[in-house]
């Protein structure tokens, strides 16, 4: 009895000390609350000169990306729980081929950015079947690089 005291003290201490950033600030490696970006560095961590660049942020948009989640999730899943913020036009979790489990990440689709905006801060940070799960705006799709003509598929013709 007392473990779940001193836990559940040690959880409302750490909930003081996160701030705005909630969960995020606490399970992302880059997450600017300490030096070289890491929720729980030292001092003594080297800066951030050699950690990779943070991928700028989407411009804010109807489609969302969100990450984190559990294996268990469904499409029925993520589309219900992100329909409490707004009119969902399309979800769809993305799922192992040979599996059929979720891959742990997804796409919202919401009619308006209001709602889209809604539903990253009514759902981020938040628990979904277990898992703490992130939603931010999607970015945009990279273009493929063309492809390369290497002649023949079937080895060289004579």
């Amino acid at each position: 009895m007392a473990m779940a005291f001193r836990a559940a003290a040690t959880a409302a201490n750490l909930a003081q000390q996160l701030g705005p950033r909630g969960l995020r600030g606490l399970f992302s490696t880059l997450s600017s609350t300490s030096p070289g970006g890491f929720p729980f560095a030292s001092s003594h961590t080297p800066t951030s000169n050699n950690l990779p660049d943070k991928p700028p942020q989407a411009e804010p948009s109807t489609n969302l990306f969100v990450s984190g989640l559990s294996k268990r999730t469904t499409t029925e899943g993520l589309q219900d729980a992100f329909a409490k913020f707004g009119q969902v036009v399309h979800a769809r979790v993305v799922t192992d081929r040979a599996s059929g489990f979720s891959k742990g990440f997804g796409f919202v689709r919401y009619a308006t950015i209001e709602e889209a905006a809604a539903g990253i801060q009514g759902m981020d940070g938040k628990f979904l079947d277990g898992w703490v799960i992130f939603a931010e705006y999607a970015r945009p799709r990279e273009p493929f690089p063309p492809p390369v003509n290497s002649g023949s598929p079937y080895g060289r013709q004579y």
